[in-house]
């Protein structure tokens, strides 16, 4: 009976991937079907935790994601939740065997999010480390179907992808971190007179997190190599764009790749799947 609860559950993550971001909704189709689902669920878990400390300004952030924590580890305890997106996530949890060390890294970084507002190196590989790395590291469990030693072999690649993603979403999210919620991610930089020397010390890191990120993914089994790949280029096309803007001015917008500019990115690497070219 528990079924069409659990069917609801689902097409509640579904909506909320497809509410958030259209790129990684678009990114999650192309995966396929035995692993689609429970990466609709870490995304819905993952969002909401995020949407806690980033948008509920007017709410006790602290007593919201606390409750949401404890949910969080009655739903996995006892296999279900009444909150639909915690039902769907510890559902892909048991299904795909994602370890508890995992979840409780993740939540600490959003813990982090809500007392810190710079960070020093060992901070900032912390908070990398629970709000990318074992994100991906979460997704990697679902995409080798809980293999233990695949997922070993692959746990670098997938951990250095996450970063790459995250700190790509630093850098395009620059002004509203630092001017509307006070937040400096990158230790050792000074936002107020931040240039052309340190950006490119950010984008070398990440030129490095990429190229380890993509090994992985070309051992990855079919079911998720190209929707892994999709993002993988996705976020390559954002670095780049990112690299031809000036400093100063990553502080005044919000990078973007326009949507038309994002299917053709898609077709593109789907004429290279279908070629066998990744």
């Amino acid at each position: 009976m528990k079924a069409l609860f659990d069917k609801v559950s689902l097409e509640t993550s579904r909506m909320t991937t497809r509410s958030y971001s259209t790129s990684f909704s678009l990114g999650t189709r192309f995966l396929g079907a035995s692993v689609r689902d429970a990466i609709y669920s870490i995304y819905g878990f993952v969002r909401f935790a995020d949407e806690i400390v980033d948008t509920f300004h007017d709410y006790d952030k602290e007593y919201l994601l606390d409750k949401f924590k404890k949910d969080t580890y009655e739903a996995i305890e006892m296999g279900i939740s009444l909150n639909p997106i915690l039902n769907s996530f510890q559902k892909a949890v048991k299904d795909f065997g994602i370890d508890m060390a995992l979840i409780d890294t993740f939540l600490e970084s959003m813990e982090m999010d809500l007392k810190k507002t710079a960070y020093t190196r060992q901070g900032y590989e912390q908070y990398i480390l629970g709000s990318a790395e074992v994100v991906g590291l979460m997704c990697l469990k679902v995409f080798v179907y809980g293999d233990e030693e695949r997922y070993k072999e692959l746990q670098f690649s997938a951990m250095r992808l996450g970063a790459a993603f995250q700190k790509i979403n630093f850098l395009r999210d620059l002004k509203a971190d630092y001017q509307e919620m006070g937040r400096t991610y990158f230790p050792g930089i000074d936002l107020e007179n931040f240039n052309a020397e340190e950006k490119k010390r950010i984008e070398k890191e990440i030129e490095m997190d990429f190229i380890e990120g993509y090994k992985g993914i070309l051992e990855l089994p079919k079911s998720s190599r190209f929707g892994v790949y999709m993002a993988y280029i996705y976020f390559y096309q954002l670095f780049k764009k990112i690299q031809r803007t000036d400093a100063q001015d990553i502080l005044k917008t919000r990078i973007r790749i326009p949507n038309q500019k994002k299917y053709a990115i898609f077709v593109e690497s789907y004429v290279k799947h279908s070629l066998n070219l990744i």
